[in-house]
């Protein structure tokens, strides 16, 4: 097992790794909308979710891993009607790419995001 860290993402907020690699498998711990210095971006669902998935990419690359090879997404989200929102910045970053995934609303977010999305990978 390599547990997986990078300064490209936001560090982990408690005592858990921003990913772990078993065998040829990357698990990623849930990304919410941080910059790598832990800041909140602001704003819309939408520039909240392409943060995350700069946070995804950059756990992904340290993984050896890529969106690309995504078998499994989970999006949370705190209100379900950014669905369609939060689908349009998805497409743009997978593509024709579609893994199995899951999206449920939750009741609340660490830090008051308003998304949150954890993958799993194969390894290049």
């Amino acid at each position: 097992m390599k547990f997986v860290q990078t300064n490209e993402a936001p560090q982990a907020l408690g005592p858990y790794s921003q990913g772990v690699v078993v065998n040829n498998m990357f698990y990623s711990s849930g990304q919410i909308p941080l910059t790598p210095e832990g800041t909140l971006v602001e704003g819309s669902i939408e520039d909240q979710t392409h943060q995350v998935f700069k946070n995804l990419k950059a756990v992904l690359s340290e993984a050896g891993a890529s969106l690309s090879t995504v078998v499994k997404v989970m999006v949370f989200l705190d209100d379900l009607s950014d669905f369609d929102a939060v689908n349009g910045v998805y497409s743009e970053h997978f593509g024709e790419h579609r893994p199995a995934r899951s999206c449920v609303e939750v009741s609340k977010l660490p830090k008051g995001a308003g998304v949150e999305i954890e993958v799993i990978a194969l390894i290049k």
